[in-house]
């Protein structure tokens, strides 16, 4: 296990976890905004609807037959924009953001079967894990006993002078 590779899988993770998040922000957002314009022109539609019901009860055919064309065109428009507005993001950013995101994730997991692999190992055979750290420490020991035993040796050497 490579502890560089799984932080640099944890950026990359963490990175497009944000692009996603950002891009599914902004699509809520959008459709949001146009749902909201949807809900008032169908509150405008509602408006001449009622509109043209008084007018029916005032009068009996022209102003009536224009609210009620205005108010139906009204509601039109606000079913096409909530068609629009219930439209799935658009697939190409979608789609790399996830690609992205299940790639870290599955360098991730084998970074963490390598770990499980290592620990594993070293609990059924601590000698194969100790000895690769034992020996660079031995052969320092070693080097620094003769280079203590040379100049304990040098400055016995020179006080029997």
């Amino acid at each position: 296990m490579n502890t560089e590779n799984v932080v640099k899988h944890l950026r990359v993770l963490w990175r497009t976890d944000r692009i996603i998040a950002d891009i599914r922000l902004r699509h809520l957002l959008m459709g949001l905004g146009l749902r909201a314009f949807a809900a008032l022109i169908a509150a405008f539609g509602l408006l001449m609807l009622e509109l043209s019901a008084y007018f029916a009860l005032v009068q009996i055919w022209s102003a009536i037959t224009a609210a009620a064309i205005l108010g139906a065109v009204n509601f039109a428009i606000a079913a096409a924009l909530f068609m629009v507005a219930g439209r799935a993001p658009s697939g190409r950013d979608i789609e790399l953001a996830n690609e992205i995101h299940d790639a870290s994730i599955e360098a991730l997991q084998l970074e963490a079967r390598a770990l499980q692999a290592q620990v594993s190992g070293a609990v059924h055979d601590p000698l194969s894990t100790v000895v690769p750290v034992l020996v660079p420490l031995i052969a320092i020991i070693v080097k620094n006993l003769r280079t203590t035993a040379r100049k304990s040796s040098a400055t016995s050497a020179k006080a029997h002078s």
